[in-house]
């Protein structure tokens, strides 16, 4: 029997700090091993054909109450890690679709990123294989004011679901059905992909991130493939 795999994973990448505090390091260093983790389970979850997988890098909050030494480190991890996406010749082979989307860009203000995110976007842009998402400088809470601050420049005659999705910064992207969130604190946070995530399942772990294996991932999409979606039946 085929197992039951959700289409659009969404996950809330929680617990960096906490394992760098627990291993004696400095915060950076949860952010380097965590990205390492990234690229692991990218490969687990296109490998088993799924299409859309969206990662949460960073919050606007994050971006801005934490230390610039913090942030400027985070910034560099992501520059490397695009950088590797966009030389893996493994990536392009599969042809996933890279998007960032966030106000990560306008608060960090880096050449160097906008230069990284422009190229892999750039490349990726005809992909159709799958997808890959990066919430960098993220807020469901923002994303859904400008959404509707929208409509007053520009009004429609039928103000519903559809209408309003195409003004999300996530309007791209499809429902998720499953959101996964790392780090043993089982809450929501900013409003995570509110509209999106309506109707998701939902999948929380006490293991912080930089330990979330792809043998982890898989006992998560397990679970998974178990739940019954009534949808109001």
């Amino acid at each position: 029997m085929q197992q039951k795999l959700p289409g659009h994973v969404a996950i809330i990448m929680d617990g960096n700090r906490r394992w760098a505090n627990a291993h004696n390091l400095p915060p950076y260093k949860g952010h380097e091993v965590g990205a390492e983790r990234v690229h692991e389970i990218i490969r687990e979850h296109f490998s088993r054909g799924m299409g859309h997988l969206t990662v949460w890098a960073a919050s606007i909050d994050n971006l801005l109450k934490r230390s610039r030494t913090e942030v400027d480190f985070l910034v560099r991890v992501l520059v490397k890690e695009t950088e590797r996406m966009l030389a893996s010749e493994e990536f392009m082979a599969n042809e996933i679709r890279v998007r960032f989307i966030g106000r990560g860009k306008e608060i960090v203000k880096s050449r160097e990123l906008d230069a990284a995110i422009g190229k892999v976007e750039e490349r990726t842009a005809h992909f159709k294989k799958g997808a890959f998402t990066v919430l960098f400088g993220y807020d469901g809470r923002e994303e859904m004011i400008a959404a509707i601050k929208s409509f007053e420049k520009d009004p429609v005659k039928t103000l519903d679901y559809d209408a309003l999705l195409k003004r999300l910064w996530t309007g791209v992207l499809p429902p998720v059905d499953y959101v996964i969130r790392t780090g043993g604190e089982p809450h929501w946070s900013s409003g995570f992909m509110m509209w999106h995530a309506a109707e998701s399942q939902l999948y929380f772990t006490d293991t912080l991130w930089p330990d979330f294996s792809a043998k982890e991932y898989g006992k998560a999409l397990d679970e998974y493939g178990t739940r019954e979606r009534r949808q109001g039946k």
